[in-house]
C-alpha cells in the first residue's frame, strides 16, 4: 500500500519536469552552437602545418590563425552580451551565427594567408556575439529550478566535449586536406540557424517601466 501511494506521489513531480519537443530542440541549438565555438578553437591547430606548406606562410604567421579568433572572441565578449541584451536575443544569436557560417566557408576556399587571418578573426567575433546570446537565451527559455540547472549542465558539457574532440576531429579532416577543417563548421551552423529561427522564440519588446513614466511625467511639468 505505501508503495502505491509513493508511486502515485511521485508521478505528478515526473510529469513536471518532463520537457516538450520545442524545449529539447532549443537546447539542441544552444548546446550545438557553444560546440562549434569550443571546436573551431582547438582543431584548427592540428591543420597548421598542412596550411603552412599549401600557403607559403611562416610559423609566426600561422600563429595569427589562432590568435585572430581569440582575439576577436576574448576581446568582444563582454560587447556580445550587451548587444544581446539591448538588440534582442534572438535577433543578435542569428544573426552572429550567420556570420559565422559565412566566415566559416570563406575561410575554407581563402587563396592568402592575410585573407585566413581575416576570417579567423570575423569568426571569433561571430562566436563572442553567439556566445552569451546562447547562455541567455538558456537561461530565459528554461525556468528556474531543476530544469534550468539541467539544461545549463547538458549546455556546459557539449562546450567542454568541442573542445575535446577538436583535436581528434582536426586530425581526421587534415587527412583530406586542411581546407576541410575550415569547411565542417558550416553545414552544422547553417542546421543550427535555420532550426533556431523556426524553434526559438521572438524578441518581446520591454514594456515601459516606473522611470519611463517618471520621465514623461517630468517633461510634462517643464
Amino acid at each position: 500500500m505505501s508503495t502505491t501511494v509513493l508511486h502515485a506521489r511521485t508521478l505528478p513531480g515526473d510529469a513536471e519536469q518532463r520537457w516538450p519537443a520545442r524545449l529539447w530542440g532549443v537546447l539542441a541549438v544552444l548546446c550545438l552552437v557553444v560546440f562549434l565555438d569550443g571546436l573551431d578553437g582547438s582543431m584548427i591547430s592540428i591543420a597548421l602545418p598542412s596550411v603552412g606548406h599549401d600557403l607559403g606562410m611562416g610559423t609566426a604567421s600561422l600563429q595569427w590563425i589562432v590568435n585572430g579568433y581569440y582575439l576577436g572572441y576574448g576581446g568582444l565578449l563582454l560587447l556580445g552580451g550587451r548587444a544581446a541584451d539591448m538588440l534582442g536575443r534572438r535577433r543578435v544569436f542569428l544573426i552572429a551565427l550567420g556570420v559565422f557560417a559565412a566566415a566559416s566557408l570563406l575561410s575554407s576556399v581563402a587563396a592568402s594567408g592575410s585573407l585566413l587571418i581575416a576570417t579567423r578573426f570575423v569568426k571569433g567575433v561571430a562566436a563572442a556575439f553567439t556566445a552569451p546570446a546562447s547562455l541567455s537565451l538558456l537561461t530565459t527559455t528554461f525556468p528556474e529550478g531543476a530544469q534550468r540547472n539541467g539544461a545549463l549542465s547538458v549546455f556546459s558539457l557539449f562546450g567542454a566535449l568541442g573542445y575535446s574532440l577538436g583535436l581528434v576531429l582536426g586530425g581526421v579532416l587534415d587527412g583530406f586536406g586542411w581546407r576541410y577543417v575550415f569547411l565542417m563548421p558550416v553545414p552544422l551552423a547553417l542546421l543550427a540557424l535555420v532550426v533556431g529561427w523556426k524553434l526559438i522564440s521572438r524578441d518581446r519588446r520591454p514594456r515601459p517601466g516606473r522611470r519611463d513614466h517618471a520621465d514623461r511625467g517630468r517633461r510634462r511639468v517643464r
